[in-house]
Order: C-alpha cells, then structure tokens, then sequence
C-alpha cells in the first residue's frame, strides 16, 4: 500500500490581516521585507539591486504557485526502484500540465518576469509555460501627475483559456498599468483565464482600491504595502484605516523605492 500522508497538504502564507478582501495577500515575510528594505537604500547599487529583485521574486513565486496553483496526486518512482517496487513517492504535488502565461509588463516588470518564466519552466512542463510582454507606461500632464496609460503595443502569444497569468510588475502605485493590462487580455485574448495573479514588491491603498474596483477577480500578492504620506492618526491604526495614503503628488510611493524601471535598467528617462 502506497503512503498517504502527502495527498492532502494544506498551505498557508504568513500574511498581514485586513480588511482588503480575499483576493489581497500582504505577506509577512521578514527576510523578504528585509531584502526589499536594501533594495530601496540610497547606497544600494544598481548591480546589487538586480541581485535582489531576483532573490525576491524567487522567494514569492514559491508562494503563489504554492497557494494558487492546482495540485494532482502524482506517483513518482524513484532511483531506488531498481532494488524494490515500494520506491515510489506518492502525494499531492503541483500540476505540472496547467497553462501558464508570464506577463512582462515593460520595462520595471522585464526582470521579475524572467525570474518567475525561468522558475516555473523548470518546475512545469516547459511546453505549457510562456512569457508574453506588454509595452505599458503611465501617462503624466505636465505637472507630472498621472492622468492614464499609455499603451505601445504587445507580443501576446496565444489564448489565456484555462490559463494561470501571472503578472509580476513590482510597483502597485495607482493600478492604472495593471488594470490596463488585465483588460487588454479580458478584451482582445481568447479566455477566459483560469486566474489572473499580480505580483508586487510594494502596493499602496489606492493600489488596492483601484484594482478591488476594476478587476475584483485579480488576486494580488505584495511584499509591502506603503501608505507612508498617511496622516499620523491613520499610521497608528490597523490597515483599512480611512484617511491612509501612499502616493504623492506625483504619484509615486512613500516610502517605495523610488523609480525602479529606470534603477533596474540604469537608464533615467
């Protein structure tokens, strides 16, 4: 008789509680907070910063594929079978066979993207996994306030039915990026997905608010949510606390990293 003490694994996240809704995961991930605190130093090189979002994407695709992704009880004989039929690890892994679609949304996503494609192409059975891209930036007037994106285009290599799409883009300031980016695969890409997963370093409350709105479907996984530029009262009460806020007035995030497209990339336009 085979084992059985692997065919019903249950998982859970260390994540913060609030009152978000379900679908928003606020990890709680020392080691993961800490390498994104160096990542957002002043003195941390640009080398040094690849390094880590790296290390951090590979640290929170583990997670996602670990809590979203469909599991099949699965026999695997081992190198062991040559001396018993008993060598065989039977138990609930994750299913090797579901589509899956990596979204590189340009050009801070370029990086992540490529940690989480080359993960889950070893993980999976590569045939299944692709890396689309989607040329997408915020539109700003002339104060420097954004005002919507502007779309350039997209290498898009398929349909996303039955599909998990992850989309690592590690910045959630407004949402507007990702939510133009969900719905240019809900509108114009045969689906529907099976689930859609944004990926981010940092979120803040608009963040947040934006995507419960447009795409309450959309599960999102942070490192971090910042609402940094909060009134003091909001800073020492719980996550939901009207009032909190992480954007300037530029809208970018407080405390954040900065701008990490032109850092990854060393290009400051």
């Amino acid at each position: 008789m085979p084992e059985t003490i692997y065919n019903d694994l249950h998982y859970s996240i260390p994540e913060l509680a609030h009152p978000y809704g379900k679908n928003f995961h606020l990890l709680a991930d020392v080691v993961l907070l800490s390498e994104l605190a160096e990542l957002s130093r002043q003195t941390t090189s640009v080398a040094r910063c690849n390094r880590l979002v790296r290390d951090i994407y590979s640290g929170l695709i583990r997670y996602v594929v670990a809590a979203e992704f469909p599991r099949v009880i699965t026999e695997v004989p081992t190198r062991m079978t040559q001396f018993t039929d008993k060598a065989v690890f039977v138990g609930q892994l994750v299913d090797r066979e579901v589509e899956t679609v990596v979204v590189d949304v340009a050009r801070a996503g370029t990086l992540s993207a490529q940690v989480c494609f080359e993960f889950l192409g070893e993980l999976l059975n590569p045939e299944r996994v692709r890396q689309d891209h989607v040329y997408i930036n915020r539109k700003t007037n002339d104060h420097g306030q954004v005002v919507g994106t502007h779309y350039a285009g997209s290498k898009i290599g398929g349909a996303v039915k039955d599909a998990m799409v992850l989309i690592p883009d590690p910045m959630g300031a407004t949402g507007g990026s990702l939510a133009s980016t969900i719905d240019i695969y809900k509108k114009d890409v045969p689906g529907p997905a099976k689930k859609f997963v944004a990926m981010n370093l940092i979120v803040t409350p608009e963040y947040v608010a934006h995507m419960a709105k447009h795409h309450p479907d959309v599960i999102v996984y942070a490192v971090r949510l910042d609402r940094g530029l909060s009134p003091d009262d909001v800073l020492k009460r719980p996550l939901g606390t009207k009032g909190e806020t992480g954007l300037n007035e530029k809208q970018y995030i407080v405390p954040g990293l900065g701008g990490l497209g032109e850092l990854l990339n060393n290009s400051w336009v």
